[in-house]
Formats: C-alpha cells, structure tokens, sequence
C-alpha cells in the first residue's frame, strides 16, 4: 500500500517547485506560479501577500514599489558582444479606486536594479524627470500606462509601450489584442479588475522587439500588439536585473502579479494558470442573506429612533445657532459656520485658549475639512449700529495677500459674538519674547531676529499704505499685535481697528482708538487716522523692540515714564547705546541698532511732516537710502510735553493706568478702544 503522508508531502514539494523557481541550464530561465515563498527583492510598498499575489502598490498615493528576480542574468555571451534573445511572460492585474479612472501603472524592465532617485505619479518609479531620456539609464521596459502624460506623448490613458531610456515610448499602442482567427482587434481595459497575460520577445539577430497582451487564459496571439525595431546592444549592460516596477499617484490604485517568467535563447516557460492565485474583489460585496434578515429590524429600530434624532437636532440647532441677515449673501465666501469654528476649537476649550484681553479671547483651532491650523478671535458687538460696514471692511482685509500681514481667512456672527478666523501663528506674540518672565524664552530673541522682525512688519505697513488697492490703516500697530510664525518671521494682525479708504481721498474722523504710548498727537486734535499716524506708531515699536521696554512705564515716582523721552535723552547725553536691551549682552550689530534707535525717534517725532513716510523708511533699513544726518538738537524737545499741547493730557493722562478706555471710546469698529501700552 502506498503511504498516504509520502504522496501528500510529494504534493507540497511539487506544487512549491512550481510557485517558487524553476532553474534551466545556467540559471537561464524561471518560472514563478505564484509568489508563496518566492526569493525577490522587494522594496517601496511591494510586498508578497499571504494568498501568494506580488503586489506592487498597496492604493497609498504618491509612492512606488518595485519587485525584482534577485540574481541578474548574462545578456550577452562575450563581453561587448550582442545582446542575446530572451523572452518573458507575466499575468498582472490592476484594481482601481473607481471604474473609470485609475494610476499609474506596471513596467517590466531590464536593467539596473536601483531606483532610489526614481519618482512616483507618472514616472512610474522607473525614472524621474531629470534622467528621463538619458542613454546612461540603460534600461529597457515594457510599459502599462493607465493615465495619459502628454509630456511622454501618451497615446491614451490606457496604453502598452515600449521603453528605452525614457518614458517617451519608441512605440505604443491602446491596449487590447488581434483574434487569429478573424484578423480583428479587440480592446482590453487594463483597470479592468481582471487578470490579463503579457508576452515579451526580443530577437537578437534581427533587433526586433514584439510585445503581446490577452485575458488570461486566452493564448497567445499570433500578431503582437506593439513592435519595435530597437537593438538593445546599447541599451542593456551585462549582466542586468530583470523585474517590475509601478508606482500611483493621486489617484490611488492596487498594482498586482500572478505570475511571472523568463528565459534567455528561447520562449518561457508556461506558467501555471490553475495554481496562480486569486485577485482581490473589486466592486461592492454581494447582498448577504442575514442582510435581508437584519434589514426589517433595522429598519424598525430606525423609525423608533428617529424622535430621539428630532430631539438631537433641534438641540444642535440651537447649539450652533447663528446670526445672519440678508446683506451677508455678498460675503459668503469669508463666511464661516459657527459649527465648524465650535469642532475647531474643541467647543473653546480652556486648553485651546491662546490669550485674553480687552480685545477678547482668542482660540487656536483645526478647521474640521481643510486641517488648517487657524486663531479665531471672539469679540463683543452688542450694538448694532455700523456691523454692515464693519463686516465689509473685514471682508476687504482678508483680501490683503503679504507674507509679513497676517491673513484675515474670515468671520462669523453668532447672538452678540463676532469671531474672527485668522491664519494660526505658532510662536505666539513678539511681547512675550520681550517681556516673558521665562529668560531662556527672551534670550533666544536675538539682536538678528529682532532687525529682521522690524524690516517685517515695515514692509507690510508699506504694503497696507501703498501698495494695495486701498489704504488700509492699521491704527494698533505695538508687540502684542505682531505674531510670530514658525520661522520667527514678525506678521503684522490684528486688524480689528483697522480703517480703509481711497488712494488720494480724505480719511474721515473718527474716535480715538489705539494703546498709549502709540498715538500721534495730533490724533487728539483732528481725530483722523492716517498713513502717518501708523509711522508714528512704528517708531515707538522700534524702540520697544530695540530697547526691551514698553512705550510708557510707570517710574518709581508714580509718574509715567515716556520711552521715547528716555531714548532721546540718552542721544543728548551721548550714551545712545546704553538704551539697547541688556538681554542682547553686547552680541547686536551696534550700527544697525544705532540707526534702529534714531529711525523709532525720527518716526515717532510730534509733527507729522516731519515724519518720513514707510517707503523711506524700508529705504532707510534697507540700505537703499543714508540716514538723514540728525543731531539730538533736532529732536530736543519733549515728547510728552508737546503731546499735551496738543490736548493729549486731558484726554490720555486722565485715564485709568490699569483699564482699557473702551467706554470712552467704542464703536463697533474698534471694539478695543484706548488701552494702557501693555
């Protein structure tokens, strides 16, 4: 009697001789039935699946795969000599996110086996575009192409090439195949879903190349797909690598082989259709019969539910409820849903919370569809007076595009809540770098930095002032309201007291608003906000920056000490440089701050005339422009003295040092109103 464990393990042994390698003379030829237990190299997403299948790409986007025989074969007899004839046969499969659209492809390639610098999407991980078409390349492939590039001058979307150091084919054709019987061309989609059997031939005496396509388990034909007339002699060194590479784009599709063989000097062997494995389904799973069970229970488990999701909504509805009136129509496109700033800020969680002020709160946030990190400002508008015209200019302001201007993204109105969506600003404000309690935190602002954040938030004054369609005044220009992005470049925010007009009109008066230390003096006497009132502000914020020191101070006498007077006593005394922030520890460039200091004292004089305007001022930091020759005498008199000539003193000095003046002066445009400089 025959033992029945030795004929099973006989069986085994065969069937893995079949799926795994099948050597010829000189290791000339193998056969792979199915990839169980197969020697490859692989790299990228390629991975052989527990089923036996080679999958190239697993359906991520952007990457490649490539599989590889791993010992390389001899292409030529002697060294220098012709190419020799080799065939090779391989079933593949492509299983597409959709039905209609799918990338990229498979090639089949002789050559080298390193494609380190190869790129995904259209160059199929086989080349990138510096190289493509390079005769250094030395590589041959038989393209699958399943999206048309008219940069290699794709026939179609759905294609078989063939490939000599480029992606350019020498010839291509739309994949399909020639009945032997009728003459007739049949076409085959590639992202089919089904299996399909490619041929190779390459005669070496005659430099022909024919490549041949058909659903599995039809033979092969008789008249090739695609030819070529191509000596590879030139092409393919000796000895090369022989495998498969394929890559996706942003579309994201799966990449299979079932089987694969090779030979040089005559035809491959015949795979093993019956043992090759099975392709994963495509397309929806077949209705199950406990589906038709469970399907009526659901259903009544609906109806009962559905008061509970009634319930559920009017809730929400509330919950999310917002304010919109008819004018808005305009501004939906800067409009955002009070629900998706809610998800964003995880329903303004303390923990979401970046500052609080006279201005309000401000929550950082992740806008639930685009994953943008954004800051939205919540502020009060209880009065209805003027919000048409406020939300209008808010509107203009997120038209504003600079890299030193922080992008206003939009608003949204909710009961007696405004918010503000700003572009999110990891490094938080530039006043906590100079006035943190954390040294380590302010000795990284270094003397480089703070140059470079002031030439910042210069040219995107200028851009406001100028550049753009309208003027925009910025009105609140100090350190809290520049921002810091990842790279420690300064952007100007905050435009909540912001104001436009036209070039060449009049700026209307208005209330007072802005922070102490920063008003031009002749604010109080016409109340109009112009281009020169920002410069003023400006050049407090040099010194702020330059020095470490807020623009107004209270002194150990209990009277308030004004930077600017400080600064300027110092140029008098000769002893400018003592006023630089000790933090800086004598590491800044010493002309750069001297002509930093002089400039924050030039725009910051009382009389507008005198103050330049910010092109000369970018003309000034940059280089551009010689800093006017400007002795103390110029500027000898006191700030703070011809401020209150100006009518400043009744109006600021009797204000609260510790409170904000919001109810002195308050509009539905400036919601901070006149606050303390700090």
């Amino acid at each position: 009697m025959v033992d029945l464990r030795s004929l099973l393990v006989a069986g085994v042994v065969l069937l893995a001789g079949l799926a795994v390698l099948v050597h010829g003379a000189g290791d000339e030829q193998f056969v792979y039935s199915g990839f169980t237990g197969a020697p490859l190299a692989l790299d990228g997403t390629a991975t052989i699946t527990p089923s036996g299948l080679l999958e190239l790409t697993n359906g991520t986007a952007q990457l490649k795969g490539h599989a590889v025989h791993p010992a390389p074969m001899r292409f030529q007899r002697t060294p220098g000599g012709p190419v020799r004839s080799f065939s090779a046969s391989f079933v593949f499969g492509i299983i597409p996110p959709y039905s209609d659209l799918s990338g990229h492809g498979i090639v089949f390639f002789v050559g080298r086996d390193s494609f380190a610098t190869a790129l995904p999407s259209q160059y199929l991980g086989f080349l990138n575009s510096s190289n493509n078409g390079n005769f250094t390349n030395h590589v041959f492939g038989v393209e699958l192409d399943t999206i048309q590039s008219t940069e290699f001058k794709d026939p179609d979307n759905n294609h078989v090439g063939i490939d000599v150091n480029s992606l350019t084919s020498a010839n291509a054709s739309t994949a399909g195949y020639y009945d032997d019987g009728t003459g007739a061309f049949h076409d085959l989609t590639l992202i089919s879903a089904k299996p399909m059997q490619v041929w190779l031939d390459y005669d070496g005496e005659t430099a022909q190349v024919n490549v041949f396509l058909a659903p599995l388990r039809t033979p092969k034909p008789t008249r090739p797909l695609v030819s070529a007339a191509q000596n590879l002699s030139g092409v393919v060194v000796d000895p090369a690598y022989v495998g498969f590479s394929s890559a996706t784009g942003t579309v994201r599709s799966e990449h299979y082989v079932l089987g694969w063989s090779f030979a040089m000097d005559g035809p491959a062997p015949d795979i093993d259709i019956a043992s090759l494995p099975k392709l994963p389904r495509f397309g929806p799973n077949p209705r199950s019969k406990v589906l038709e069970v469970v399907l009526p229970i659901a259903t009544a488990a609906s109806v009962l539910g559905v008061v509970a999701v009634v319930v559920a909504l009017v809730r929400r509805r509330l919950k999310y409820a917002e304010l919109r009136e008819d004018w808005e129509v305009e501004f939906g496109p800067h409009r955002f849903t009070y629900k998706d700033l809610f998800r964003a800020t995880e329903g303004f969680k303390t923990k979401m919370l970046l500052g609080a002020g006279g201005f309000g709160r401000v929550y950082r946030g992740v806008l639930p569809k685009s994953k943008r990190e954004v800051a939205v400002k919540k502020v009060s508008h209880e009065s209805r007076q003027g919000i048409k015209e406020f939300v209008a200019e808010v509107v203009s302001i997120g038209r504003l595009r600079h890299r030193n201007i922080v992008q206003l993204l939009g608003y949204c109105r909710r009961k007696g809540e405004l918010l503000l969506v700003y572009d999110y600003m990891p490094n938080g404000s530039l006043d906590k770098y100079l006035y943190g309690k954390d040294d380590k935190a302010t000795a990284t602002l270094d003397w480089a930095q703070r140059f470079r954040i002031i030439k910042g938030v210069a040219s995107g004054l200028l851009y406001i002032h100028e550049d753009w369609e309208q003027v925009v005044i910025h009105r609140d220009i100090k350190a809290s309201n520049v921002l810091l992005d990842s790279d420690m470049n300064g952007r100007l925010g905050d435009f909540g007291l912001a104001r436009l007009y036209d070039h060449g009109a009049d700026p209307q008066t208005t209330h007072v608003v802005g922070t102490m230390g920063y008003l031009a003096p002749e604010l109080a006497r016409s109340g109009k906000a112009s281009p020169l009132t920002d410069v003023f502000a400006f050049g407090a914020f040099i010194l702020e920056v330059v020095c470490g020191r807020r623009p107004v101070e209270q002194s150990m006498t209990d009277s308030r000490l004004m930077l600017v007077d400080w600064v300027l006593e110092h140029w008098q005394n000769g002893t400018l440089a003592d006023v630089i922030d000790a933090k800086l520890k004598g590491s800044c460039d010493e002309e750069e701050a001297m002509l930093a200091l002089k400039l924050g004292l030039l725009c910051s004089h009382p009389l507008p005339a005198a103050r330049p305007s910010m092109r000369q001022v970018m003309q000034y930091l940059d280089g551009d422009m010689p800093f006017p020759e400007l002795t103390p005498s110029h500027l000898s008199f006191s700030m703070l003295a011809l401020m209150r000539s100006e009518g400043f003193d009744s109006f600021i000095l009797s204000a609260s040092t510790t409170q904000p003046l919001s109810s002195t002066a308050m509009s539905i445009g400036t919601m901070t109103g006149l606050s303390d400089g700090r």
